[in-house]
């Protein structure tokens, strides 16, 4: 490294003299010992090879950053040139030339050997860690419920053991490139520089994972702390939930929710803990991520946190509980499950509806399992009859109809008001309980009632037509007893 003039010669030409004269020397001297050596002189040092004056250093060439001796660059100098001559020589050695071929191509074969033996090993591992997947899989369940489903296993075996086979692959080819290229004076510095960088990535990396290991060990010491208290606090709430141990702020209903949001609240807070002890915690990324994380949840996370809101005040307010039957925005079901986002009810046909939070609260839900006495639910029918039918008669055979219906509840008995009294016809409604117990759906009882109804008041001749008309019809708009099973109904269909 040239860094200052000499003898009115710019470090640019200094620089492009030496290279000429070293081509110079080292192509001349075919077969000669091309010996380098250096002399002291007055204006720093010479350095000669077989004699012949190459270039000069002087002191002003030495690095100052590294407070270097002017000694110690002649040496470094000398040093290189040595390196450079036997290279040289080498390069002009056919059988030199020919042993680094013989060791690339053995390097090649064994190589060959190595992908060959991976690739059985590949196959002969696949098998068997499937076959212990197959024998074991069960085991790995809790409560009776697997933690990870077979096939979902067997497809993590296969992608790991592929992954696994790639990477030594990689690590294969890498070690035979920087191999060969080493033997042969020309590439030498390529193989170098790649062994060299694949060894310091290994090196830096066991020495960054080694001075992680304190922190890594306080951060899994919070979260196992917090996974300890959150154990604790669950079994406290369950006992509530269950109906175990009873507190004066928190009741049954109430048990899970809060037991949740106790839990994320501990995760959070065991997260802060342990954020300054993760790994790359405090660089630039790490701080960028972060910020980057936080905006996309600010812009992105509103409707998220409103129907949070509306499931947390649902829950709290007990507006709506698990197993109660219910009718919100025109859809009637039974509450399967009340989720901090959604919930999901159950109608009486056998379909599963998902209605979001904030739409629940936003509507008006009736409930019909609230006001009941004991188990069951409310249910409700209107009729419209003539006013030329006693209302004492329309009101027996509402009646009777509930009292022939399986799943309606005997006590307390069915109600009949006339909800209104309108131009052509009053309005009739029988309201009663059902049993949720029974094993048709409210859907089933409401239809084997409005059969009933039916039977009853062709049972009786009350014609169940409520039409805005000038006059009565000739014959009663009933169907005769006898009439009730024509094809293709028949007996059973009743």
């Amino acid at each position: 490294m040239f860094r200052a003039p000499l003898l009115g010669v710019p470090v640019e030409e200094r620089a492009q003299r030496a290279e000429e004269a070293l081509r110079r020397l080292l192509g001349s001297s075919q077969g000669g010992a091309l010996r380098v050596s250096s002399q002291k002189i007055p204006q720093g040092y010479s350095i000669m090879i077989d004699g012949v004056l190459a270039f000069m250093l002087t002191p002003e060439d030495s690095d100052p950053l590294t407070r270097e001796t002017p000694e110690q660059a002649v040496q470094q100098t000398v040093a290189a040139l040595e390196q450079v001559v036997r290279e040289t020589r080498e390069s002009r050695d056919l059988s030199a030339l020919a042993k680094a071929s013989g060791y690339a191509l053995a390097a090649t074969v064994v190589l060959i050997l190595a992908i060959w033996g991976l690739n059985r090993a590949r196959r002969w591992l696949t098998v068997r860690l499937l076959q212990l997947a197959h024998r074991h899989a069960e085991r790995l369940s809790v409560g009776g419920e697997a933690i990870i489903r077979k096939d979902r296993l067997l497809s993590l075996i296969q992608r790991g053991v592929t992954i696994a086979y790639w990477l030594m692959l990689l690590v294969l080819t890498y070690e035979w490139v920087g191999f060969t290229l080493g033997r042969f004076p020309y590439t030498r510095p390529w193989g170098t520089r790649l062994n060299q960088y694949l060894l310091d990535l290994v090196l830096k990396g066991g020495m960054a994972a080694i001075r992680m290991l304190p922190d890594l060990f306080v951060a899994l010491l919070i979260f196992l702390l917090a996974r300890f208290v959150v154990l604790l606090v669950s079994a406290l709430f369950s006992r509530i939930e269950q109906g175990q141990f009873e507190v004066t702020w928190l009741d049954r209903d109430t048990a899970r929710p809060t037991r949740r949001l106790v839990s994320v609240a501990i995760w959070l807070f065991a997260f802060v803990m342990a954020y300054p002890y993760l790994p790359g915690s405090g660089t630039e990324a790490f701080k960028g991520l972060s910020v980057l994380v936080g905006l996309m949840v600010s812009l992105g996370a509103s409707s998220l946190v409103g129907q949070a809101a509306s499931g947390l005040i649902l829950m709290y307010t007990r507006t709506i509980r698990q197993g109660e039957y219910v009718e919100i925005a025109s859809h009637q079901g039974t509450v399967v499950e009340l989720g901090l986002f959604t919930t999901r009810i159950l109608t009486g046909l056998g379909e599963e509806l998902t209605l979001p939070n904030a739409l629940i609260l936003s509507n008006v839900s009736r409930n019909y399992s609230r006001t009941v006495q004991g188990n069951g639910y409310i249910l409700d029918t209107t009729v419209t009859i003539g006013y030329d039918t006693p209302w004492r008669q329309v009101h027996a055979m509402l009646m009777e109809a509930a009292a022939r219906t399986p799943g309606i509840q005997k006590t307390p008995p069915p109600q009949v008001y006339q909800t209104a009294l309108s131009d052509f016809y009053p309005e009739y409604r029988l309201v009663c309980q059902a049993i949720p117990t029974e094993p048709t759906s409210r859907a089933a009882v409401m239809n084997t009632l409005h059969a009933h109804i039916q039977d009853v008041f062709n049972e009786y001749g009350v014609q169940i037509m409520s039409p805005h008309y000038r006059g009565d019809p000739a014959e009663p708009k009933v169907v005769p007893r006898e009439r009730w099973a024509i094809p293709p109904a028949t007996e059973e269909t009743r």
